[in-house]
């Protein structure tokens, strides 16, 4: 059985994820064979594995930084919000329920047996397993059947390094507030402390370091120096949506209340010439994009309904009318049809939401969800695509004649008669170098000699570098059991 130390943060967004992605790949080049693991993630941005199921995409992007293929043990319970106060809970890759936050919380409890299942798993197949906490650990009024942060940690005896980030300000509050709420035996658990996105001489912050180990009585195992290329690889985290790129082909993308799987747009950001505007709500669309694509989303009827209300229909149809072309991807690909059948209600409330209709295509919600990494080629030639699909919807129509893909010999996705709008099932698409750049073409653009899976590659490399030179490795791996 390998050892085991868990990353946990003063909050959401402080970069959790990232450094365990970064601690995966360093670990590995010290000759270790090293697995990720997150108890429970919240993200609408999950990833398929092969054996069909589905993971939060952070726990993907660490079993790429681990050199493994990812699957369900790394993380068993990943909760998939479908309104404000509503999840789809997926309990080792499989839709198990549905739950209020506060039923939720009732039956966090049982999920435990799962969690350190699911553990246990990785453990005896790892010498290190790089545990990532969720939100905070000082949430008091969550630790109560708590499977996420020191529930975990106790339950399985997996010490812990608290991490903050300096970029938000207070972090010496950060740290010493956790430590002074924290009870006894959680504040126990924890075996260090580290800081995040530190910028500028991190000696100035000397001090800083001295006064939380004087409030914590926790050491420190290093502070991290703000790493620029954080942004060149895949987000989970909503929050870390951003638009990216610099050219002269803009791709205008409006951000859904539910957006999901957005990761789908990381590798235009980093594609030369190409830019990427990601369309917050209470703003128009811009009238000189070159394309609009409408992303994927947990609540297809619900976001519908959002998109309206920004009045973004509006902006598609007068983009449309000014030659523009318009891209959908599964829950956006649903959209942009004439009619959203949900007549269980899987997708929120049962009945029929009226499309946006730039598709002659009709969907049908159903319970069954088709989870799977496929491959394929564009229509109508030979250059290749792969992906994954994750949706529970079945779509059909007069347009679906004309598809966008063939995967794994059927066709998939659907273009109208005039070409200008399409729509597909596929996440990942963009990923696929020969795809990415087959698409641009028919937009006029000439793509660069991009080959973006190098890219993260390379990025992880030097995170793991950033990690050797900021953090003390060598505490980590002694803090470990």
């Amino acid at each position: 059985m390998g050892k085991a130390v868990m990353i946990q943060g003063t909050g959401s967004d402080v970069g959790k994820s990232l450094i365990v992605a970064g601690l995966c790949r360093a670990f590995v080049r010290r000759g270790l064979r090293v697995m990720p693991f997150k108890p429970q993630n919240m993200s609408n941005n999950a990833a398929v594995t092969a054996d069909g199921g589905e993971i939060g995409r952070a726990q993907a992007l660490q079993a790429l930084a681990c050199g493994v293929p990812p699957g369900v043990d790394m993380n068993p319970v990943l909760l998939k919000p479908e309104s404000e106060t509503g999840a789809q809970v997926v309990v080792q890759g499989k839709v198990a329920f549905r739950a209020q936050a506060r039923a939720y919380a009732e039956r966090k409890a049982e999920l435990l047996a799962a969690v350190a299942d699911s553990f246990t798993r990785l453990r005896n197949n790892a010498d290190l397993v790089i545990v990532e906490g969720a939100g905070s650990p000082a949430e008091t009024n969550l630790r109560a059947n708590d499977i996420a942060n020191m529930g975990f940690a106790r339950a399985l005896d997996v010490p812990v390094i608290l991490m903050g980030d300096i970029n938000r300000g207070g972090v010496i509050a950060q740290l010493a507030g956790h430590a002074a709420v924290m009870d006894q035996e959680d504040r126990a658990q924890v075996a260090a402390f580290a800081v995040n996105r530190f910028r500028g001489d991190v000696s100035l912050f000397d001090e800083g370091v001295a006064d939380i180990e004087r409030f914590t009585r926790w050491p420190s195992v290093g502070v991290i120096p703000w790493f620029a290329e954080a942004s060149k690889l895949p987000a989970e985290d909503a929050l870390g949506i951003a638009s990216g790129g610099t050219g002269a082909l803009k791709i205008a993308v409006p951000m859904l209340a539910r957006i999901a799987n957005f990761d789908d747009l990381d590798p235009l950001k980093l594609e030369p010439g190409v830019q990427v505007v990601m369309v917050p709500p209470g703003q128009a669309l811009p009238g000189d994009a070159a394309l609009v694509i409408l992303p994927g989303s947990k609540s297809t009827t619900g976001d519908l309904a959002f998109l309206r209300a920004q009045g973004w229909d509006v902006d598609i149809a007068a983009h449309l009318r000014r030659g523009g072309h318009v891209l959908g991807i599964c829950g956006g690909y649903q959209m942009l049809g004439r009619v959203v059948d949900d007549p269980d209600g899987v997708d929120g409330v049962a009945g029929s939401v009226a499309g946006l209709g730039h598709l002659d295509i009709h969907t049908t919600m159903r319970p069954v969800k088709r989870l799977g990494l496929v491959h394929g080629t564009m229509a109508g030639g030979q250059v290749p695509v792969s992906g994954y699909e994750i949706h529970m919807g079945h779509t059909t129509g007069i347009d679906t004649d004309r598809p966008l893909l063939h995967l794994d010999g059927r066709p998939d996705g659907a273009t109208s008669a005039d070409g200008q709008v399409s729509g597909t099932y596929l996440h990942g698409l963009f990923a696929h170098d020969a795809f990415r750049a087959a698409y641009l073409t028919r937009l006029g653009h000439q793509a660069g000699d991009l080959i973006y899976a190098q890219v993260v590659e390379d990025v992880l490399d030097r995170l793991a570098e950033h990690l050797e030179a900021s953090m003390d490795l060598d505490a980590i791996a002694a803090i470990a059991r």
